[in-house]
């Protein structure tokens, strides 16, 4: 098999640190511009906002038209769609409508089946503009810490696969009993290799229920994926942490040195292996993935 393209890039353009940090060109001031600016410097990046809201036709039409042609957008779940407690407030209005008053997170299951169906439904017609023009990467699929490994969750990803059946999907699992034995990795990596669903590889504080080793596994022959999340092991376990705080993190050069050789290997073994740096405060992520990608295809 011919090695594939490793392509980095970050899990976000908008962050506000980012916008402050001084990385962006002076001129660069509209959201269109700094679009065109990230994305001539990566071939890549994760969709992170389509976490707390729905995204529209109209965003991912206008992404694609400030885009390189073969520019990938991974698209990360709506919150709804992977069992975490969503904002009421990050719901069409048609169903905050028919919500009981006074509530400010909910989950799928307070919702009208009806309801959540048209969530999946919504979610997945805003992005086919990005699947028409061949730039849409995966729906990245993050189950929380409470998704643990059992029949049941398993049956919940193949029918999140075929809720979305038009696009390529992707898990990271946050929850360290699937990987617990040698065991529990064999199950889970071949479970996820037996549907052809790429398993997201990770970097992330260790010694959490929430912490998934380092495993670098390529479970799919289209993807393989990595997403950085940093180290920082003294805010990642703490309730009520800013997700900036949690993510605040510089990558040292031997820290990354040690996936290079683990992204070259997962290139060999599917037909592109992104890297995603989601250690996003200030210019750490875009300075962390251009240092990555030097690295990397040297």
């Amino acid at each position: 098999m011919t090695p594939g393209r490793i392509r980095v890039g970050t899990a976000s353009w908008t962050d506000e640190t980012l916008l402050e940090s001084g990385w962006y060109p002076p001129d660069a001031t509209t959201p269109e511009a700094r679009l065109r600016h990230y994305a001539s410097v990566f071939p890549v990046v994760e969709v992170d906002s389509t976490y707390y809201g729905l995204p529209s036709e109209r965003n991912a039409a206008l992404w694609v038209e400030r885009t390189p042609p073969e520019f990938t957008f991974h698209v990360k779940a709506f919150s709804l769609m992977t069992g975490h407690p969503t904002r009421v407030r990050g719901l069409p209005k048609a169903i905050r409508e028919g919500l009981e008053p006074g509530k400010d997170r909910v989950y799928a299951k307070d919702l009208p089946p009806d309801a959540v169906e048209r969530v999946w439904e919504m979610f997945a017609s805003a992005l086919m503009p990005l699947h028409s023009a061949g730039k849409l990467g995966v729906v990245m699929l993050q189950y929380p810490e409470w998704f643990v490994p059992s029949k049941r969750s398993r049956e919940e990803i193949v029918r999140a696969r075929e809720r979305l059946s038009d696009y390529d999907v992707a898990v990271e699992l946050r929850q360290a009993k699937w990987f617990e034995t040698d065991d529990d990795a064999k199950k889970t990596l071949g479970f996820l290799r037996g549907e052809a669903i790429p398993f997201v590889c990770v970097d992330m504080p260790q010694g959490f229920s929430s912490s998934v080793p380092p495993i670098a596994e390529a479970t799919s022959e289209r993807y393989a994926l990595v997403r950085f999340h940093g180290r920082r092991s003294e805010t990642w376990g703490k309730r009520g942490v800013p997700v900036l705080e949690r993510f605040r993190y510089d990558y040292a050069k031997e820290e990354l040195g040690e996936w290079v050789p683990k992204v070259r290997a997962l290139a060999e073994r599917a037909r592109e292996a992104h890297a995603l740096f989601n250690n996003c405060y200030r210019d750490s992520a875009v300075n962390d993935a251009a240092d990555f990608a030097q690295m990397v295809l040297e």
